[in-house]
């Protein structure tokens, strides 16, 4: 039998999962990047993880058929490029080749994270039976990803998806990017606490105060929203429908645009639930055709931290033709 490794990189984490024909999880490794060692290091750290995810299965690189990468940032996955990475500090890496030849001529696949956080979802979690995809992770930035009868949708220069970027009227926060007012300094992780810290800096009232008095402000996070949330604070609750309402208008345009039957959501700040959901639904409602609306389901993510790996995985057996 035939088995494939799926490897989820991100700027703290590396999570390895050996998988078999069926895309089944048989085990997975978890130990810190290390990122600020270099790209050598990283890739060795892979490779030995892969090393021991076999040993534990009783298997050789020779019962491998693939191993498929998420990388964070920009990826060229036709010639196995890690273009740019702000988390890794990575530019114009040759991925592919450097760990396929570390495995000695393995094949090796790579593409961006949230391509395979989708393809995950797609192939074995909340966008299972759907025939057009799209992903939206909700972490410290945005991101999409779209799949169509199966086949990942690129655009120019393996540019799409980038929903977090879209600008937003009236917002002036100043994004990672250089832009400023893009939809990820609202509605991601860090746009929510972001948000929060502010009101409170112009001395609203919350229990989050109270939690985070003075400089110690800077430790909140979205859960913490959430949990404020949950105990009726009035500014929590507004920040929340606030950042909902704004995220409905991000799915509005990719909406129209992509014509997805499910829209799954992913990432940290998707575990505020419906306490997010719930005003963005309702401020979608207006915002979208009843012919793009009456179609589409929009869910959870269901796999959570194992998307990655098993996206990965089935996207490298995809591209060996498997």
């Amino acid at each position: 039998m035939t088995h494939y490794i799926g490897v989820d990189i991100g700027g703290t984490n590396i999570v390895c999962g050996l998988l078999d024909e069926q895309l089944e999880l048989l085990g997975k490794v978890k130990k810190p990047t290390g990122a600020a060692n270099g790209v050598d290091y990283v890739l060795d750290l892979i490779a030995s993880m892969i090393d021991e995810l076999l040993a534990g299965q009783g298997l050789s690189r020779a019962d491998l058929g693939a191993v498929g990468m998420g990388n964070p940032g920009f990826i060229d996955p036709e010639r196995g490029i890690s273009l740019s990475s702000a988390n890794l500090k990575w530019h114009n890496e040759p991925i592919s080749d450097k760990l396929g030849g570390r495995l000695g001529g393995i094949p090796v696949f790579i593409d961006n994270d949230v391509r395979m956080y989708t393809y995950g979802e797609a192939a074995r979690g909340a966008g299972r039976g759907f025939k057009h995809v799209m992903g939206v992770t909700l972490g410290t930035g945005i991101a999409a990803a779209m799949i169509n009868d199966g086949q990942l949708y690129y655009g120019s220069g393996f540019l799409a998806g980038e929903l977090g970027h879209v600008p937003l009227d009236g917002e002036t926060a100043l994004c990672g990017c250089g832009l400023r007012g893009c939809l990820e300094t609202i509605a991601s992780a860090t746009g929510i606490a972001r948000i929060a810290r502010e009101r409170l800096e112009r001395g609203e009232p919350s229990v989050l105060a109270e939690w985070f008095p003075g400089e110690q402000r800077s430790a909140i996070t979205a859960a913490d929203i959430s949990r404020a949330y949950d105990q009726g604070d009035a500014l929590a609750r507004d920040v929340l429908d606030f950042v909902g309402r704004n995220l409905a208008k991000g799915l509005a345009w990719a909406i129209a645009l992509w014509s997805p039957d499910v829209i799954v959501i992913g990432g940290g700040a998707a575990n505020a639930g419906e306490r997010l959901f719930a005003p963005m639904r309702e401020a979608l409602e207006p915002l979208v055709l009843p012919m793009y609306r009456d179609r589409l389901v929009i869910k959870t993510a269901e796999m959570n931290d194992d998307a990655g790996v098993v996206g990965s995985a089935a996207f490298a057996k995809a591209r060996a033709g498997a």
